[in-house]
């Protein structure tokens, strides 16, 4: 195993040995909560580790907001919750330079924004206005508030939620806001053993159940969590493995079913992914396996059907899928 460069001014990198055992940890603490999922949360484990951000969608009490409470708490982040609604400015946000009269000075009042992780609740029921709140936020990890930026933690994650089921009092989401998304994770119905684990677990609760309730512990710091980030950065991509993703994210748009393909942010995104999860898996190295494996969480919210591929009903999971298959990888 080579040596992981530490950056200057950076904390010392986590032994890839340590940052495995770190994630099973982060599982196990998860688990005292939720049911199933296993493959949302390593999804969001390499988010995590990929410094990206996370959309949700999946029916009504399909736990997407109770998920994301206990894995901020599981790895000790400072968790911040926002309901959108139809009427939410983007003040309400980021926040607002108020004046005080006892100083004649204007102060910083920070929004619910300034946290470690954000969950955007809703994302979709409030309007675009409000909604590109979220652009340099998520871009730059910085607010801009009257013409002074103010920065954001570099582990800043948003963690938004959609229901899929609902177009009325909706407003779809941006290209733009879209492809800052590292993933779109679609949380299915849970199984009938699922289900009746879930029922004996929370049936009798009277009220809502919170993440200490059920024994969730941090595993994890600010600290911690730059250490595990600085042994990312040190994980080998080789040269055919870049090729391959630059490949993949090429094919989407050479494909006469597709009138929108990935962004090169989409290729570099993947990338970086794929690094976090050579990493959480113990590995100083990237695998076309970790690009195959993370290539539909990426790519799902990133391309649109051309009108011919609606009309004909073909679904973009199905297009993702054959495009993986397609694409020759690296031996």
């Amino acid at each position: 195993m080579t040596d992981t460069p530490t950056l200057p001014g950076a904390s010392p990198a986590l032994p890839l040995s340590e940052v495995r055992v770190l994630a099973e940890a982060i599982r196990a603490q998860i688990a005292k909560g939720v049911v199933g999922q296993d493959t949302t949360v390593e999804h969001l484990l390499v988010a995590l580790m990929a410094r990206g951000h996370v959309l949700l969608e999946g029916p009504p009490g399909t736990a997407k907001t109770f998920l994301a409470q206990c894995f901020a708490r599981a790895v000790g982040l400072d968790f911040g919750r926002i309901q959108f609604t139809p009427d939410l400015m983007p003040g309400d946000i980021l926040g607002s330079n108020l004046f005080n009269f006892q100083t004649s000075q204007f102060t910083l009042t920070r929004g619910p924004i300034f946290c470690d992780m954000l969950l955007a609740d809703e994302i979709n029921r409030t309007p675009p206005k409000t909604q590109a709140a979220l652009l340099e936020a998520m871009q730059e990890r910085r607010v801009t508030l009257d013409g002074k930026a103010h920065p954001l933690p570099d582990h800043f994650m948003v963690v938004a939620t959609q229901n899929p089921i609902e177009s009325q009092g909706v407003y779809p989401l941006p290209e733009a806001q879209l492809d800052r998304f590292l993933f779109k994770l679609e949380i299915p119905y849970p199984t009938e053993a699922e289900e009746a684990r879930i029922v004996a677990s929370y049936g009798g609760h009277a009220g809502p159940v919170s993440p200490v309730d059920v024994g969730i512990s941090a595993c994890a710091d600010a600290g911690v969590l730059a250490a595990a980030a600085q042994a990312v950065a040190g994980v080998t991509l080789a040269q055919p493995v870049v090729d391959y993703v630059v490949r993949l994210i090429r094919a989407t748009r050479d494909n006469a079913d597709l009138a929108c393909g990935a962004s090169p942010r989409a290729a570099v995104l993947l990338a970086n992914a794929g690094r976090a999860r050579a990493a959480l898996a113990g590995r100083d190295y990237v695998v076309p396996d970790d690009i195959k494996a993370l290539a539909p969480a990426v790519l799902r919210h990133r391309l649109l059907l051309s009108p011919a591929a609606e009309i004909e009903g073909k679904a973009t999971q199905v297009l993702v899928a054959q495009l993986i298959e397609q694409t020759e990888a690296p031996r």
